[in-house]
């Protein structure tokens, strides 16, 4: 896609093309998904995508985060290619195929599985919250025991497990109750809004009191706790990094009761962060952990990885008919070695200047709030006043639209910032192009 622009908005948005999938979409479509503005997708290279009327943008949300290898990177699509040439399906849950075996191999050398040692299973399935089931399903079963703690915030899922842990917006849950029983929340390190008042620099993850001091004394006796379940850095959430003293201190909780420690990676994981997993930021080793998202580069594929003494679950306790489909496989295998090949290098980088800039910007809008992140994963929390930290909530909405106007997909994150998710593949050039339009925008509103 050569373009001496970019972005290049010629059209009103939506224009004529666009507005006429939108019609039909309205018609057809479940009208449960969230659409915050009208980009309706013909082609996309790197970190630039255009409409079905020309117009070109530049991604900054990357697929919710999963195109980390930037759209139609050649070498995925080049594995897809001649993986759909051998064979399109076969089901692992019944047979064998190689790729699926070599990324399991590929895995076990990379995620920081506790005690694991390089001896490391995983099980596939289509999506995040196939993982995360996965997941949930494989402590209760390793650990005989029925409950699990989750933190105000997070978002896991959308099935009805993955969904009782998951409780970052009421919406996502209203209609579908009862929840799966024995599933328990506690707050989440919210440093800038600290669920217990402090001051981030004398933070002792003193939030994390209310799991031993209230779930545990008022609610489920710890022996009967068979994980807890936490985002290294929450997504949906707000895009909220907490303190290191917040893990350190939830792995040794964990311990000390025997409990298994779930970490979903699948918005946090595949470098985003500038790491091939968040966790590494803390030195968290979990248990178990939750991957999709960015692990194929935008075919559908999600991995729930343990230790293989932990993972000994017996022929039909679990599976997936599409699991680990071999062209998601071959798509995750190029996309292994395009992140180790330089691009969780480059996430870091350009994340770091991205994240330089944005912060700069707070002394001329006293509409931010906040400014964090690690790497391409990056929040930015607007408030009406510094001091009360009111929300600001219609503006988030109106700073949104005003981007897309501009030529620049992002997405909201928590009830009031803005997430900054792109490709990895995203240039120090493009970076600033996006923050100068940031600040034109956030002039605008």
């Amino acid at each position: 896609m050569p373009r001496s622009k970019v972005p290049d908005i010629k059209t009103p948005l939506p224009g004529p093309n666009a507005a006429k999938v939108v019609a039909r979409d309205r018609r057809f479509v479940s009208t449960s998904y969230t659409r915050d503005y009208p980009f309706v997708m013909a082609r996309g290279h790197g970190a630039v995508v255009e409409d079905v009327d020309g117009n070109v943008f530049l991604d900054c949300a990357a697929g919710i985060a999963v195109t980390g290898t930037g759209h139609s990177h050649p070498d995925v699509v080049q594995a897809i290619v001649e993986q759909a040439h051998r064979f399109l399906h076969m089901s692992g849950t019944d047979f064998y195929y190689e790729p699926q075996v070599q990324l399991a191999e590929e895995l076990a050398k990379i995620v920081p599985v506790a005690g694991a040692g390089g001896e490391v299973r995983s099980f596939f399935g289509n999506s995040g919250t196939e993982a995360v089931e996965a997941a949930i399903k494989l402590a209760r079963y390793a650990s005989k025991r029925f409950n699990v703690i989750a933190f105000l915030g997070s978002f896991h899922g959308r099935t009805l497990g993955a969904l009782a842990a998951t409780s970052s917006k009421a919406i996502q849950r209203r209609g579908f109750g009862p929840m799966m029983p024995g599933m328990y929340h506690a707050p989440f390190a919210t440093c800038y809004r600290c669920p217990v008042g402090l001051k981030p620099e004398s933070c002792q993850a003193e939030c994390l009191d209310f799991v031993e001091e209230q779930i545990m004394v008022h609610l489920v006796s710890p022996d009967e706790v068979a994980a807890v379940i936490v985002e290294p850095i929450q997504g949906e959430g707000g895009y909220l990094v907490p303190a290191p003293q917040f893990h350190e201190r939830l792995r040794a909780l964990t311990r000390k009761h025997g409990i298994l420690l779930i970490v979903d990676e699948v918005q946090t994981g595949m470098g985003r962060t500038g790491r091939m997993f968040a966790c590494e930021h803390f030195g968290l080793e979990p248990d178990i952990m939750a991957l999709a998202k960015g692990i194929a580069s935008g075919m559908p594929l999600g991995v729930c990885v343990a230790p293989a003494d932990l993972m000994t679950w017996p022929p039909g306790a679990h599976a997936s008919t599409f699991g680990g489909n071999p062209v998601s496989t071959a798509a995750a295998l190029a996309t292994l070695k395009l992140l180790t090949g330089g691009l969780i290098a480059n996430a870091a980088a350009v994340g770091e200047h991205m994240l330089g800039r944005l912060r700069a910007l707070m002394d001329k809008h006293a509409i931010i709030g906040d400014v964090r992140g690690k790497g391409l994963m990056i929040g930015v929390e607007l408030v009406r006043d510094r001091s009360t930290k009111e929300r600001a909530t219609t503006e988030r909405t109106q700073l949104v639209q005003e981007m897309f106007k501009r030529g620049v997909l992002i997405l909201g994150a928590g009830r009031n910032a803005v997430r900054f998710a792109p490709p990895l593949v995203l240039t120090r050039e493009q970076a600033d192009t996006v923050v100068d339009l940031f600040d034109e925008s956030l002039s605008a509103i």
